[in-house]
Parts: structure tokens; C-alpha cells; sequence
């Protein structure tokens, strides 16, 4: 293929949407209970080269004797862009609703009513306070229970916050001001704002602690007080991005200014959730520095007797078909309508899964209906009608299919508001389908999912996950008899009657993972006639905290050995594919892995594409934003106050690919982004040269 039909596989796979975004709406009327799901979606194009969002809006009619029984799905408007919209929020009688647009250098607050636009704000030109914080680290927009305040989080100004801010004084612009690092380098000194719509007002909360960065807030009962978290910034900012380790704490804030924090100390926690009942707060807690991801517990404080316990523990090794922790993000509605259930996704092992705890019991059961799939058994994809067709005559249809056309290996949950919940499915050979059910009631115990909209297209690809155990000799000594998963894509057919060209993707963070889900780049690989290889090695969420911790002090060996170790059980397993045709890709720490790869197994792979990877750690120590994960990772331990020493630099180095560059012989592809605050540009610019020096062909684009 010439480089214009590769980018058109490219474009194809990439620009289907996907959901990001859900809302549901009730409605009681005399013969039927009326639901109205709108979600957001997310599309890349690459024609303008951005992604745009759009919503959809679908009705559902339930009977009125039986709301949790669907009876009729209409078919959905057409697609509506979002145009501009950093957030919005419904209030809690779902008349109204609160949007933060931008248009140009400007930033409004609408309210829109049945009957259009109530109110617009120009929050700008009130310089009250800098840009809105609309990210998803510190960012909410958040409706009182009177409907009548709005409460969000904006960058402060030098009278609002008392440090130096967006809005200083252009004498003071040259003083440096610290920032929260990756994809939040315009967050410095974040404040909380509420708008009073009844006179129109914007004013900034006093009483935060002057050494705590304040975000995601929420309205405490009574709309007097509002809870938030508070990250700890003194002596100095990290960042943030991806860390769930960071000090943080949850607080207390009355409309007075009286402050309080109602968690431990020296943890961290994120995503407080209010029951709707307003009788229990939940929120996630875990540990300080260590793993920069880990698994978290779920801690719920009774608001009467402000008492304290955990709903659902750190889970340090599961067993096979267990509940293996919670390692991601609560959704913003997570509750079950009566305040006694909670309702999450997360990683399991290389899947995603929706589950529901039962705050009682602490009971937690998988609402998914794909069956247990053994591994190592694959799985083709069953073609789907069109969706315009689906939309008519066949939702039903849809339903009943085989068992192999519902073999979703990611799950995960959007909303679940009024007990309805809307997920987002997909494998690896099947884009996202948009999903709906209701909370299992005390009469049945199972979730009957009916399709919203199902993907316009799906692919005939073979997929699998593998199972990997170490050997004896690469076992931890201190977290032995850990394993560890991959999955494996490949096309149904091959391009010719050869064996299949093998790619392996190594995903980053090192603590995330590869789930069996659609992903793009993995489906555009798969198009051109390749295989790929998705490993989750020791230290990928989903396997439990132990696995985690089993790889501080062990990168540049352990992680590196189990992809090697995967990659050769898949060649065993499946003879179709090619040992003499390997490429590896990756990017930060999965460039890391790659770059090892290709110099610990020189004479094993024949290609390396690396975005933004650690090349030399010791180096890096210096110009990352995540300092404290340059000494965790190599098996020290972190202070504020800690300056490098001879030992601390010598390990990171011996832990790095740079020992291994004179021996890569493969062609090596460096993409780097200049603007990259955790893994400077300076990395791979370190490996180039090396290679450069040394005759290696080496390739060097760089995005600024």
C-alpha cells in the first residue's frame, strides 16, 4: 500500500465514535413512564485533524406497572454537534440546564429552560476570575438543591486567591508560577466560584486552606456548605495526570468561609459522590507517592454521625473470576435510585467490567451478560445489520443474536441515574455499541441490556487472551506466583498465504492496561495484515495491588522480561503468525519496554516505533513532573527534599534502554512531542544521537 490507502485505513478505523458522555431523563406520563437517554460522542477527523463531539437523543417507553420493563425504543433524532461546550449539568428537577461555552476569548454560562435560553452570563468580561476549569482532574459544574446557584471551579486571580494567577499584573509575569504538569500546564491556583441566577452574581469562595489546590466539588445537603477535594501543593506542585497517588483530602467548605476536612491525612482521594437521599458521601482513597496508579478503596461517610468506614477494600491478590479492585474513576451518577447500591467500571485482569456493590452486604456482583470466556479460544465477530436498519425493524433481532456477537471484552459504565444504566461495549474486532438496562430488583437478579445504537461497522478480525505464568527464575521474591495476560488480534484471513506479521503494542503509565475493548490503532494495524499482541504485564491494573507493588524496583527487567514472555507463548500458541517478522510499539513507558526490547533481543525484532519514550531515567530525573516516580521506580524511596545521589542516578541509568543502544539493530522510529511535560523530547533526542553515531537507520518527528 502506498502511504495515501494506509492513512484511508487509518482514517477509517479512527473515525468511528465513540460514547463518552450520558444523561437520562424520567418521565411519568398516565399510560407509560417515559425515559429520554442523550449521549455524548466523541469522532476524530482526520481531515481537520481534531476530534468534534455531537449527541444523540433516544426515547424509551417503559410500562407503567413495570418502569424496569422496556417496552418500545424509538428511533433517535439525527446527530447534533456540540459546538463549544466545556460543561454542562442538569438540575436535580430536570428542568434546566446549565452549559460553560466558549466562543472565541469569551466564556458563558447559559441556562437553557423548555423554552430556550433563560439567562446567559459572560463570565469573561465579570473578571471575577480567570479561564473555567473544564478537565477532568479538578473540573464540575454543579447545581444547588434550590436551583438557584451553580457552583464550578476557575483559575484564580491574584485578589481572589492571593497568589499570582491568571489575572497578575504584567510587572509580575516574569515570576515563574507553578503549574500541575501534563495536559494541565494552564492550572496553577484553581479556586471555587458560585453563581447566584437570581441576581445574577459570581463570587469566589474564601476559606480554602492556603496550601490546598481545590476541584471536583459538590453541593453538601441544604446548599449551604459544599464538600471538595484538596490536593496538597507545598513545598511544590506534581503532577497530576494519571497520579491517583497525590496528598489530597476531603473537605468541607460553608458559604461563610469555614473550612473543615472530613478524611484521613496522608492520603488520597478523588470522587466524592453524594447518595440521593443526601445521607452518604463515597469517595476513593489510597496511598500517597508509591505507584503513581494503584488499586483504591471506597470509602462512604455517614453525613449524620460523620462516621467513617470502607464499603469495598483494596483487593491485593484476586482469584480467578473475582472482583479484582477499583482502579478507575467513579462516574459522576453512580448511585442506585434508594441510596443502597453503587455502581462502577473497572479493570479485571485484561477486561473491563460494570459492577454494583451493595452497601450493606458489601456484596459486589459483575452486571455484564458476556459469558465466561475460556482463554486462548478465539473469537470471530458476528456482522450486524446497519444501524439506520437496526433502528426500525430489528432492534430485537439485535438481542438475539449468537453468544459470539456478544462477547464484549470492555465494559463500561456512563451513568446510571433513576436505576437506568447506560454502558459503552466493544472487543477489539467490534467499535463501541451504546447499551441500556436497569439495575437488578430483589425479584430478578439479572440485567436484560437492550442496544441503543449499534456500531455502523464491525470487522472481521480474530481476537484472544492469553494467560502468561513467569518462570521460576523471573518470579518476584517478594510478590511470587503473580501471572499476568495479553490479547491478541488478528485478521480472519491473511493477506497472502504466508504467515502473519506480528506487531507488539506496550501500553504505558507502566499501571494501566490493555483491555479487550475496540482501539483504534491496534484495528488500523490489523487492516494493513498484521497481527498485534496487547500485553499487561506484572504491574497492569486489573490483577490486583500485589502485582502492582511487584514492580517498583523491577522495571527495565521484570516488565521487559514478561512482554518477552509473552511474545514467544503467543508464537507457541499460534503458528500462524511470523517469528521472523516482529515489530514492537509503544509509548512513555511503553516506548521504554520497546526500546529494551530491541536492545536486550536484538537479533529477535525487526522495527521499533516509540512515542515520547524514557530512554534514560537518571536524565530524565531532572525535567519530568513526576520526579517522584523517577525514584519510585527504581526502588527508592521519594521526599520533597530529595536530591539525587551517585547510587540513585547509577541505578536509574543501569534500569535504562540507553545501556542497550549500541546493541539495536532494528530501524527505530522516535515520535516526540515537544511539548511533553512528563517525558521531555530531550529522551529520545538522547537515543537518536546515539543511533545516528552508530550508522543505526533512525528516524526523528517531533510535534511541537
Amino acid at each position: 500500500m502506498d502511504s495515501d490507502q494506509i492513512t484511508g485505513v487509518f482514517g477509517k478505523v479512527s473515525g468511528l465514535p465513540v460514547p463518552v458522555a450520558a444523561h437520562v431523563r424520567e418521565e411519568q406520563q398516565p399510560e407509560a413512564r417515559i425515559y429520554t437517554v442523550t449521549a455524548e460522542w466523541i469522532q476524530s477527523d482526520l481531515v481537520r485533524c481534531s476530534r468534534f463531539r455531537f449527541s444523540q437523543q433516544w426515547t424509551l417507553i417503559a410500562d407503567s406497572n413495570n418502569h424496569r420493563s422496556i417496552r418500545t425504543i424509538l428511533p433517535p433524532g439525527p446527530c447534533a454537534p456540540v459546538s463549544g461546550e466545556l460543561l454542562s449539568d442538569i438540575s436535580p428537577n430536570q428542568g434546566l440546564r446549565a452549559v460553560v461555552r466558549e466562543t472565541g476569548s469569551q466564556q458563558l454560562l447559559e441556562i437553557w429552560d423548555h423554552h430556550g435560553l433563560r439567562k446567559c452570563l459572560n463570565l469573561s468580561a465579570l473578571n471575577n476570575h480567570g479561564r473555567v476549569y473544564d478537565d477532568a482532574q479538578f473540573g464540575c459544574l454543579s447545581w444547588s438543591e434550590c436551583e438557584t446557584k451553580l457552583l464550578y471551579v476557575a483559575e484564580g486571580s491574584r485578589s481572589s486567591s492571593g497568589e499570582p494567577g491568571e489575572s497578575t499584573s504584567r510587572k509580575d509575569r516574569s515570576v515563574y508560577c507553578e503549574e500541575w504538569g501534563e495536559a494541565l500546564t494552564s492550572k496553577s491556583v484553581p479556586v471555587l466560584c458560585v453563581v447566584d441566577l437570581l441576581h445574577g452574581a459570581v463570587g469566589v469562595l474564601q476559606g480554602v486552606p492556603p496550601d490546598v489546590s481545590p476541584g471536583q466539588a459538590l453541593w453538601a445537603p441544604g446548599a449551604h456548605s459544599v464538600f471538595f477535594v484538596g490536593w496538597y501543593h507545598e513545598p511544590f506542585r506534581l503532577g497530576l495526570k494519571f497520579c491517583s497517588n497525590r496528598r489530597s483530602a476531603l473537605f468541607r467548605l460553608s458559604l461563610d468561609g469555614r473550612c473543615e476536612c472530613i478524611s484521613e491525612d496522608n492520603v488520597s482521594v478523588s470522587c466524592p459522590r453524594l447518595s440521593p437521599d443526601g445521607s452518604t458521601l463515597i469517595y476513593l482513597q489510597g496511598r500517597v507517592f508509591g505507584p503513581h496508579n494503584q488499586c483504591h478503596s471506597v470509602q462512604q461517610l455517614d453525613l449524620k454521625s460523620w462516621k467513617t468506614s470502607t464499603m469495598l477494600d483494596v483487593v491485593s491478590r484476586p482469584q480467578d473470576g473475582e472482583f479484582a479492585g477499583v482502579y478507575e474513576a467513579l462516574p459522576s451518577h453512580c448511585w442506585s435510585a434508594d441510596g443502597q447500591k453503587v455502581v462502577f467500571s473497572s479493570a479485571v485482569r485484561n477486561w473491563k467490567d460494570v459492577f454494583m456493590v451493595d452497601r450493606r452486604t458489601k456484596k459486589v456482583t459483575s452486571l455484564s451478560d458476556t459469558p465466561p470466556l475460556p482463554a486462548e479460544s478465539y473469537f470471530p465477530n458476528t456482522p450486524l445489520a446497519s444501524s439506520s436498519h437496526l433502528r426500525h425493524e430489528h432492534q430485537r433481532e439485535l438481542e438475539e443474536l449468537s453468544d459470539l456477537s456478544k462477547v464484549y471484552g470492555s465494559w463500561k459504565l456512563l451513568t446510571v441515574q433513576r436505576d437506568l444504566m447506560v454502558v459503552c461495549c466493544s472487543s477489539p474486532s467490534s467499535p463501541p455499541t451504546l447499551r441500556v438496562g436497569f439495575l437488578p430488583s430483589a425479584d430478578c437478579e439479572t440485567v436484560t441490556w437492550r442496544t441503543l445504537q449499534a456500531p455502523f461497522m464491525t470487522f472481521d478480525y480474530l481476537w484472544t487472551v492469553l494467560n502468561v505464568t513467569p518462570s521460576s527464575e523471573e518470579d518476584n521474591i517478594t510478590y511470587p506466583g503473580l501471572d499476568f495476560g495479553a490479547v491478541l488480534v488478528k485478521p480472519s484471513r491473511p493477506a497472502c498465504e504466508s504467515k502473519t506479521p506480528l506487531v507488539v503494542s506496550i501500553h504505558g503509565g507502566p499501571h494501566s492496561q490493555f483491555p479487550a475493548e475496540w482501539n483504534s490503532t491496534s484495528a488500523g494495524l490489523v487492516e494493513l495484515g498484521f497481527a498485534v499482541l496487547m500485553v499487561n504485564y506484572r504491574g497492569s491494573t486489573g490483577f490486583g495491588q500485589d502485582s502492582i507493588l511487584s514492580l517498583i524496583g523491577q522495571i527495565g527487567s521484570q516488565d521487559v522480561k514478561d512482554v518477552q514472555r509473552a511474545v514467544t507463548a503467543a508464537l507457541q500458541s499460534d503458528k500462524t503468525l511470523d517469528p521472523k517478522r516482529l515489530a514492537v510499539i509503544g509509548g512513555s513507558h511503553g516506548g521504554f519496554l520497546s526500546c529494551h526490547l530491541i536492545g536486550q533481543y536484538p537479533d529477535f525484532y525487526r522495527a521499533c516505533a516509540a512515542r515520547n519514550p524514557v530512554i534514560n531515567a537518571a536524565t530524565l530525573l531532572g525535567t519530568s513532573d513526576i520526579v517522584d516516580w523517577r525514584y519510585t521506580s527504581a526502588g527508592f524511596q521519594f521526599s520533597y527534599d530529595s536530591i539525587p545521589t551517585a547510587e540513585n542516578l547509577a541505578v536509574m541509568l543501569q534500569k535504562s534502554p540507553i545501556t542497550y543502544a549500541a546493541m539495536i539493530k532494528a530501524p527505530v522510529l522516535l515520535m516526540l512531542g515537544g511539548k511533553d511535560r512528563r517525558v521531555s523530547p530531550h529522551q529520545g533526542l538522547e537515543l537518536y544521537k546515539v543511533l545516528k553515531s552508530r550508522g543505526s537507520p533512525v528516524r526523528y518527528t517531533r510535534s511541537t
